[in-house]
């Protein structure tokens, strides 16, 4: 265990490196001079000069990386040029707004995905395994915009049960939080419970005609411990790889679902970044996001090898 974590660790330090030289690379291709959005109207060219050199915009490309991958390296990620604010407070307030919701859909998807997967599998071709796969066809087909609108639709404007947008931080009162939240992440884990339907039912169904399922049964052991302890374990060791990349995904690719339900997120944050040319936040939300997504990839290993021993050595 301590040789795979080794040889990871080593594996991460030069991704994230690379990581961020494409960060900052592909960001001097966005249009526009954030000099002259801050400049403002007037446009003086004093000003804009002050501007360049106050945040080294007039320096290349390659010393700006220089500066920046400095301050990285000692928790400074800049300043917003929008807001007048460290890049890393900015972070603070807004990682963990998406981490909640992702958290939470995260949760909604394996409490759907997985059950269903598993029966599924193990009444094939009935109705339930038909129903199962409808679910999945559902979920994977539905656009999030509309589901989100049909649900803000029914939930908060015909039955009044949930607020239609808005965010509540947990430490304040944890049940609005909780309303607050409750749709926008059944929107987002509605998708990955249709994945991990379709592939919890594919890995069961690969288990249950394997040799050692079929040597339990024979023994006499009952049809409910035959699937949760000798099947499910085995089948599941996949999808836990999955769901932590999904998790990784939602923290980056919950920009839409954060706009309908107006969530002040890491979505709505670097949406309103690149359209200010806010350079900083840019660099920073998406450094962030590359940093939890390879690290959650990396506890999926983790996992893998301590769910199923027989990958340990």
């Amino acid at each position: 265990m301590l040789n795979f974590l080794a040889r990871r660790l080593t594996q991460i330090v030069p991704t994230l490196f690379f990581v961020s030289v494409l960060i900052f690379s592909l960001q001097q291709l966005l249009p526009g001079d954030p000099a002259l959005v801050m400049a403002g109207e007037e446009r003086d060219p004093a000003v804009i000069e002050q501007i360049r050199h106050q945040y080294r915009l007039d320096q290349p490309v390659p010393v700006q990386y220089a500066y920046w991958i400095k301050g990285v390296l000692s928790g400074d990620f800049g300043e917003s040029l929008r807001n007048k604010m460290p890049v890393r407070e900015l972070i603070a307030q807004k990682l963990p707004v998406t981490l909640q919701l992702g958290g939470m859909a995260i949760v909604i998807a394996f409490l759907i995905g997985i059950p269903a997967g598993i029966v599924a599998a193990v009444k094939k071709g009935s109705a339930w395994d038909y129903g199962a796969n409808l679910f999945a066809l559902w979920g994977i087909s539905t656009p999030n915009f509309w589901l989100g609108i049909m649900l803000i639709f029914l939930f908060s404007i015909e039955l009044g049960w949930l607020p239609a947008s808005g965010y509540v931080p947990l430490t304040e009162n944890w049940r609005a939080s909780l309303a607050a939240t409750i749709m926008p992440a059944f929107v987002l884990g509605n998708a990955i419970a249709a994945v991990l339907m379709r592939h919890t039912r594919s890995a069961m169904l690969q288990v249950l005609e394997s040799d050692y399922v079929r040597t339990a049964r024979a023994k006499g052991l009952l049809e409910r411990s035959v699937i949760l302890k000798h099947a499910m374990r085995n089948a599941l060791t996949p999808v836990i790889t999955l769901g932590a990349l999904e998790l990784g995904t939602l923290l980056s690719g919950a920009v839409l679902t954060e706009q309908i339900f107006s969530i002040p997120g890491f979505g709505k944050l670097i949406v309103d970044a690149v359209f200010n040319r806010d350079y900083a936040v840019v660099q920073g939300v998406v450094l962030v996001t590359a940093t939890i997504y390879i690290t959650l990839n990396l506890v999926a290993d983790i996992a893998y090898i301590l769910v199923n021993p027989r990958l340990r050595g």
